[in-house]
């Protein structure tokens, strides 16, 4: 009876100590991932230094760190000009199915952006066409990138009727509506 009462508290004290230290892990991570946020906007020496972070918090961390440490560290690889950096990390979070489906996208989204000019017209398009869909959150963009692609191949028509379309959503940011407007206005609409 002795030993079972024993090892009852041995199993326990073992599982209370792996959960310790997993939280412990899980808090450094943390604590990495924030303090990368904080110097990213820096330039030089910091940045390079949140790039490296966040890399190691990708390699290390947990699905959803490891998640936003990729797509932040695409997005700092995209704004210096390693776009086929940035899009080899957002190519990774678009097919990590532990990855959460808005995220999944939203990687999906910034790789169609940053090729409309680039990629074959019909890449850009077939990442675009699930994003685009009303249900999707991220529909708004979605259809603002696929009106760019559309003037980008000289489809003006199509362009301008997604263009009035977001224009009068309700739903899409103030922003994407004003950037609608404005293109409206160029292609004299």
């Amino acid at each position: 009876m002795l030993a079972v009462a024993v090892a009852i508290v041995l199993v326990a004290a073992g599982y209370q100590g792996w959960r310790w230290y997993d939280q412990k892990r899980i808090n450094a991570v943390a604590a990495d991932y924030m303090a990368a946020m904080r110097t990213e906007a820096e330039k030089g020496p910091a940045r390079e230094a949140a790039l490296t972070t966040f890399a190691s918090v990708a390699d290390r961390g947990a699905a959803g760190y490891r998640t936003l440490a990729r797509l932040q560290e695409a997005g700092l690889k995209a704004a210096s000009g390693d776009l086929a950096g940035a899009s080899r990390l957002w190519d990774t979070v678009a097919a990590d199915g532990s990855a959460d489906p808005l995220l999944r996208d939203l990687a999906n989204l910034q790789w169609a952006i940053h090729h409309l000019d680039t990629a074959a017209p019909a890449e850009v398009a077939a990442r675009l066409a699930p994003l685009a869909a009303p249900s999707n959150p991220w529909h708004p963009l979605a259809s603002e990138a696929q009106a760019m692609l559309d003037l980008r191949q000289g489809k003006r028509a199509a362009a301008r009727t997604t263009l009035q379309e977001l224009s009068r959503d309700p739903l899409a940011p103030q922003g994407v509506r004003r950037r609608a407007d404005g293109l409206l206005a160029r292609l004299g609409q």
